[in-house]
Parts: structure tokens; sequence; C-alpha cells
């Protein structure tokens, strides 16, 4: 499906709904988030609809993080930004919140800046065995 009518990502890359845009071309479509965690958060989105990263064509896949990247290089030298989170999720229990895939490039001036990833560590997991079960997955 190129366009989801229910979608506001698909609107936005319509120009259905208004947005801040800072970068366009063909395939990608880069914004500054309406509702931003940090000075300068940017969604990078494919103009096609794709529910997650995981439905994402290899080739649209690889310019969205390619302009991620350079987008969070942006972020750094011109914004001053000391470091860069870029980050997408899959699905609602991942904290996908708008079923099209999306990439947020947050700048991050400080460590202490209100926004926060936080990664608990899981206890009593057996590695070999989940290695096992993933490898067999993977070379199916």
């Amino acid at each position: 499906m190129d366009f989801d009518t229910n979608c506001i990502f698909c609107k936005i890359a319509n120009k259905v709904i208004p947005s801040t845009i800072i970068y366009e071309d063909e395939d990608v479509l880069a914004f500054l988030d309406v509702n931003p965690v940090t000075y300068g958060h940017t969604l990078v989105i494919p103009k096609k609809h794709y529910e997650s990263f995981l439905s994402c064509p290899k080739d649209v896949l690889h310019k969205a993080f390619d302009l991620a990247q350079r987008i969070g290089q942006v972020q750094i030298k011109q914004l001053g930004a000391k470091g860069v989170n870029i980050l997408t999720n899959c699905f609602e229990a991942a904290g996908q919140s708008i079923p099209h895939f999306h990439i947020h490039v947050i700048p991050r001036y400080e460590a202490n800046d209100g926004f926060k990833l936080e990664m608990k560590e899981l206890k009593n997991v057996n590695l070999p065995v989940l290695a096992a079960e993933l490898k067999e997955s993977l070379n199916k």
C-alpha cells in the first residue's frame, strides 16, 4: 500500500497535513517532530506506507537511515548537540504509536536533559539455549 488514508504520516508525506520539512526527495521525508523531546527532534519517514522497520524494503530502509545519519551529523555540527539517539520502534509493545515506519533523530545536549532510554538487566537467561533458538530461525 502506498498511501493509508488513516495514517497521519501518509498525510504529512502527501502534504494533506502541514509539517516543518527539513529534507525531501522522491522516497523519504524528514520533518521536525511537533512534540519534540529535545530541541531539533526530527522524524524521518518513507513517503510510501510501510507499517514498521520490519516491513520496509531494504532500499528504502537504507535511504531512510542514511538520511537519519546525515541529520544526526548536522545536529551535532549546527545545533551543538553532544550526542544523538537514532531509534525506531516496531509495534505498540515496543512503543510505536503511529503504524508507519519512522526514525527518531533526537539530539542530546546533556546527559540529564529529561529524555531517558533505560535498559534493565534481565536475570537468569540461558544464553546458549536462546542463541541456539535464534540461530536456527535465522538459518532457515
